[in-house]
Order: C-alpha cells, then structure tokens, then sequence
C-alpha cells in the first residue's frame, strides 16, 4: 500500500510540474518570442503612452469621433463585468437604452445596428465597415476635414476576413480614432 502511495504522489508532482509549471511557461516565452504583440495584448501606444488594446473596446463620445457600439458590460467597458445585458426584444430598459443610443448619433438615414446595440461580452473593439462610414459625415464636419479624406481613413483601416472566410469585415474603433487624431494633428 505504501509503494502504491508513494507511486501516486510522485505521478502528481510530477504531472503538476510538467502540466503546471513547465508547459504553461514554455507556452508563454514561445508566444511572446513568436508573437509578441499578440502575446502582450496588442497594446496601442501614442507618444510612447499605452492608450489603450486593439482587443477590448472603450467608449468614444462626442461628435470629434468615431463612435464604438455601446457596452452592456458594467458602467461600460468594464472587464470584470463583461456580459450580455441579457435583455429580450420586448424589455422596456432595451428599448429606452436603443432609443438613447439613436438620439446620440446626429447624422440622418437608417442607423447600422452595431451602433445602436451592445455586443454579447460588452467589450466588442470593432463595428462594421457600414458603421463607420455612417459616421464620415458628423467627425468630418466636426474636424472641418474632407469626408473623401475620412472615407479613405476608414477604408485603410478596414480589417478583413482571417484567411479570407473567417469573420467578417470590420473596423477598430480605437486605432481609427488614433489614425483620426493623428490625420488632425491632435493626440488622445
């Protein structure tokens, strides 16, 4: 019985070590040597300062910007309350919350609706190509920028399907925003 025990232990130490220890770390020095990046949360940098990841939105108001989808997640953008609002088309706080996010956006014609709804984990980084385009006309006359120069702004930062098929078309709304500050000369 005591050999039977011994055995058992050793196999556990030895398992928590491999598994625990030594794969998780060579996972980790082999991401941040082959994609480090990636591995570091592909973090966007303005004058040297992180402003913020390509990976998680933030919330951009005001008519200077592209606008992101709205966040159902905490007091929005809040990682550690990242969810669905879980609420159905026939709940009255979803519909008063789509009709706050309608009456936010200034330019006329039918709304994309990733501008007007959350995402399911509330941190959703990009919208639609459709979305930003919506918005050329506001952030242009706000910034007394052309809206062909915004048009091709927002075309150079579309990102396209993964190996052609995987997702869809979209835009980062933080690193357009950066691209916009930089087009107007200003930093965020």
């Amino acid at each position: 019985m005591k050999r039977h025990l011994v055995t058992a232990s050793l196999y556990t130490v030895i398992t928590a070590v491999l598994l625990g220890v030594i794969y998780p770390l060579t996972i980790t020095v082999l991401a941040h040597v082959l994609f480090p990046a990636k591995a570091s949360g592909e973090l966007l940098k303005s004058n040297g300062v992180i402003v913020g990841s390509r990976l998680i939105g933030q919330p951009f108001s005001g008519p200077r910007y592209f606008h992101s989808r709205p966040s159902a997640a905490g007091a929005g953008y809040d990682a550690a309350a990242s969810s669905g609002s879980n609420l159905g088309p026939t709940s009255k706080a979803l519909v008063d919350r789509v009709q706050s996010s309608i009456a936010t956006e200034s330019v006329s014609g039918a709304l994309p609706i990733d501008l007007i709804t959350a995402s399911g984990s509330g941190l959703d980084p990009d919208i639609t190509p459709a979305s930003a385009l919506y918005q050329v006309e506001r952030v242009a006359a706000e910034r007394k920028l052309s809206p062909q120069a915004l048009q091709s702004l927002v075309a150079s930062n579309i990102i396209q399907r993964q190996l052609g098929l995987l997702g869809e078309p979209r835009v980062n709304i933080l690193a357009l925003n950066m691209e916009l500050d930089r087009l107007s000369g200003q930093s965020r």
